[in-house]
């Protein structure tokens, strides 16, 4: 997922030891607010299930207490966005992730009894899930209330303290965030933390319980690197190039309809958009036929269209017209499929003939560019994706139940669709989470609670104990006997 609110760059000649000698002031307002937790949490370091749901239900009643200024906060940080996409992708899938959590709280807090071996026995053994203290959370800016809300939920559904860092990219939408967070929360239980990137670069460095950071894979890097210092977990989600694999059972204009969805979807801005197509090469005129119409069904035009999705920032549309620019140069072909574009709302572009050394091939696109790649037999597209760093998501299209076993077998992803695309992120669940350069770790649901607690393993003996049995002096006639019985 492409996120620039932390610049690789200025890493590179820092002493990431220095934290603590820092003079700047928002450096040492950052060490207080980080303190003030920890000593908080010092003094409830479990709290109980009541605190847990009283805070989640905080955190639902402030999303829909002010759906209306979050829409509006977040449309102007892009220029344009859709209202009803904010509210159906952002606003509903937190709140829905919220009650999730609450429906299930109780249950993922029980202790998970464990067997114990015959040979320790009479003993019990359970897994206690305690809170691992402070998390801290760094969103980006294509998702601010989506990205902010579900690991916020799940880590104070697991009991944590938390300290969330917004992206400067979204100012409205961050500075709304941080004054309804302050208003629902004491500052030592969630606060909210604004600030370009040398902050964010400040905010990394603590020495957090957990990091989850979403944003771009070159510096996630710089996160990890960071987080080392303090030997602090990460988790992190970090998009890529996830490919739409369409097979020749597949359904062309249904497939492309919904590709066109995952792709149209935040004008492309979404960490698990399709990236490009691998598609059978007699197929590729007719789906992009059919992607086009479908495009042009959604977005019958760009200027004014309170639908359509502006590309956040100028930087962003620079970058994505530079991809355009060298496709061009060097020999693609390149399809406009909506009018020109109207101010940040880029046009959509399909693009054939594509190569390797092509910008477009190299990074991830977080825009309403499609690239489309054309193959002959299936173990050729999945050789194409293999040679690729492992995608954050893999769209499959088809409904041969063995090729769909292959590809699901042959492949590394972080997720995947069956005939369908983006759709996987909003099941509470399933775990979300890259693989390899796509991220590490999960969180949503389950394996959110499990994310940002300790597993702590608890072995319990009563008054009566047969261990004496394996104490010294050794090689007795009972020890031997129990050897030659379970070692065989």
């Amino acid at each position: 997922m492409l996120n620039q609110q932390i610049d690789p760059n200025r890493y590179q000649n820092q002493n990431q030891n220095n934290f603590q000698n820092q003079s700047s002031d928002f450096s040492t307002d950052l060490q207080q607010l980080f303190a003030q937790q920890q000593q908080a949490f010092s003094e409830n370091s479990y709290p109980n299930i009541e605190q847990r749901r009283q805070y989640l239900k905080k955190l639902k009643q402030l999303i829909l207490d002010n759906k209306s200024q979050i829409n509006t906060a977040i449309s102007q940080d892009f220029s344009n966005r859709s209202h009803s996409e904010t509210e159906m992708f952002e606003v509903m899938t937190s709140v829905l992730g919220i009650k999730y959590a609450l429906k299930n709280l109780r249950k993922w807090m029980r202790p998970s009894k464990r067997h114990i071996g015959i040979l320790f026995q009479p003993a019990s053994g359970y897994v206690l899930y305690q809170p691992v203290g402070v998390v801290g959370i760094v969103v980006p800016w294509n998702y601010p209330l989506f990205l902010a809300i579900g690991p916020l939920c799940q880590a104070l559904a697991a009991g944590n303290r938390v300290m969330l860092k917004m992206s400067e990219y979204t100012p409205e939408f961050s500075a709304l965030f941080k004054q309804l967070i302050a208003e629902a929360f004491p500052e030592d239980w969630v606060t909210v933390v604004t600030g370009d990137a040398d902050v964010a670069q400040q905010f990394t460095r603590l020495p957090f319980n957990h990091i989850l950071f979403t944003g771009a894979s070159e510096v996630g890097k710089h996160v990890m690197r960071a987080a080392a210092d303090n030997l602090t977990p990460v988790t992190l989600e970090l998009g890529g190039k996830s490919p739409a694999l369409v097979l020749a059972d597949a359904n062309i204009r249904e497939s492309a309809r919904r590709i066109a969805f995952g792709k149209a979807m935040n004008a492309g801005q979404t960490c698990v958009a399709p990236d490009y197509v691998l598609i059978p090469e007699s197929l590729q005129t007719q789906f992009i036929a059919e992607y086009s119409a479908a495009i042009q069904e959604f977005f019958p035009k760009l200027a004014d269209n309170p639908d359509y999705t502006a590309i956040i920032n100028e930087r962003q549309l620079q970058r994505l017209q530079h991809y355009l620019d060298d496709a061009q140069a060097k020999n693609a072909t390149i399809q406009t499929i909506t009018e020109a574009s109207s101010g940040r709302r880029l046009a959509h572009y399909v693009l054939s003939n594509v190569s390797d050394d092509m910008q477009v091939m190299q990074n991830e696109i977080f825009g309403p560019l499609l690239p489309i790649v054309s193959y002959q037999q299936l173990d050729e597209a999945i050789a194409y994706i293999n040679q690729r760093p492992r995608p954050l998501a893999l769209y499959y299209f088809g409904y041969n139940k063995q090729d769909q076993q292959k590809v699901l077998l042959q492949t590394h992803s972080g997720g995947v669709c069956l005939n369908e695309t983006l759709v996987h992120v909003g099941q509470e669940d399933l775990p979300f989470g890259g693989v390899g350069y796509s991220g590490m770790g999960n969180y949503h649901g389950y394996e959110g609670f499990v994310t940002f607690s300790h597993a702590k393993a608890v072995f319990n003996r009563p008054k009566f104990s047969l261990m004496h049995l394996f104490y010294p002096p050794y090689g007795t006639l009972l020890q031997q006997l129990i050897l030659k019985l379970f070692i065989r």
